[in-house]
């Protein structure tokens, strides 16, 4: 853990805050939300139950127990009314903005949902924040941003062009956030994930994602997909590792803000080494897989090859990522044979 990250829990601790987190039935906002009341923060969580789940925040419940989940409160609601928006916002110091439509497939089937969601749904939080004078605000960017770009390891300041519409919703987040900025005063933190992945990660659906998918059908003795040659790599973040740089970003120095970020490892996997891994790490909580993965075509808007460079978050931030993939899968493989059979 980073001194930043030491000093920044120890004067939560002593001085708790009132955060809002949208999105917060969500993977990374029940996760955020788990961290955030075990420090003994308030926090108002704002979700409409469009990809997330009630389960997930009874998960939450029965971790950090009675007295920590009465600092809780609960909006059912989505970011496209601005009225909810605004009534969230009431009394909130820091705005923790993880409500979004995920998933590149998702946005080439239906970019207009995509788009209300992405675009104008994070114009309506970012509006009431501003109104509201929220110290801080720190939204979900994506490396799927970085588009047609092929140089590695990525680095913030240089992009391509988007790949699907899903990349289009979250670069129009970073120029709303920018303007904002610049002709409101109004500072905001981006934080752009590399394909996080941990416990309550839903594995069902057309657009589950490949860590929590694979998972569950090895599992359950299912075939395990690969699209494409499983050269294709990935930087895989744990869920841990995103949760310090959101509540890094939200007590960010001056210097820090008005900033977007990498949040990732800095290390490529390739689906070929992370079957391997997950076999692995299976086999050592007592589920044996031995199926071949199978090959398919390669998959639409999904660029090659992907690694963060995350050394401006470290510098400006204090971000440090306590996990690697193997670290993160000892984690979070007990959740998932747990939940996942």
């Amino acid at each position: 853990m980073s001194k930043r990250y030491q000093e920044v829990i120890a004067s939560l601790r002593e001085e708790p805050k009132r955060w809002l987190v949208t999105g917060c039935a969500g993977f990374i906002g029940s996760n955020i939300l788990e961290t955030l009341l075990a420090l003994g923060q308030k926090v108002v969580g704002l979700d409409n139950f469009s990809t997330g789940y009630q389960h997930n925040l009874d998960e939450v419940q029965k971790t950090v127990g009675g007295d920590k989940w009465a600092n809780f409160s609960f909006i059912e609601g989505d970011i496209r009314d601005l009225d909810v928006c605004r009534r969230a916002m009431q009394d909130v110091d820091y705005v923790l903005h993880q409500a979004a439509l995920g998933s590149v497939p998702r946005s080439l089937q239906d970019p207009i949902t995509s788009n209300e969601v992405n675009v104008s749904g994070f114009l309506n939080v970012l509006v009431a924040a501003r109104d509201a004078k929220v110290k801080s605000f720190v939204y979900a960017a994506s490396s799927s941003t970085y588009g047609d770009h092929e140089a590695l390891p990525k680095v913030e300041d240089q992009i391509g062009r988007p790949l699907s519409p899903y990349a289009v919703t979250k670069y129009v987040n970073e120029l709303y956030a920018d303007v904002f900025a610049r002709s409101y005063g109004f500072g905001s933190v981006g934080l752009r994930y590399f394909n996080v992945f941990g416990k309550r990660q839903d594995p069902n659906g057309a657009y589950a994602a490949v860590i929590p998918k694979w998972v569950a059908a090895m599992i359950r003795g299912e075939e395990v997909i690969v699209n494409g040659d499983g050269e294709t790599s990935r930087d895989f973040c744990f869920v841990e590792n995103a949760v310090q740089a959101n509540i890094l970003a939200a007590l960010a120095q001056p210097e820090g803000v008005n900033q977007v970020y990498n949040v990732a490892f800095n290390a490529r996997t390739t689906l070929n080494e992370l079957f391997q891994y997950l076999a692995r790490t299976l086999e050592s909580q007592g589920v044996k897989y031995d199926k071949q993965p199978v090959y398919r075509e390669f998959r639409a808007g999904d660029v090659r090859h992907s690694q963060a460079d995350i050394s401006k978050a470290k510098e400006l931030l204090g971000y440090e990522p306590m996990h690697n993939i193997v670290q993160g899968l000892e984690v979070a493989m007990p959740w998932y044979t747990q939940f996942l059979r």
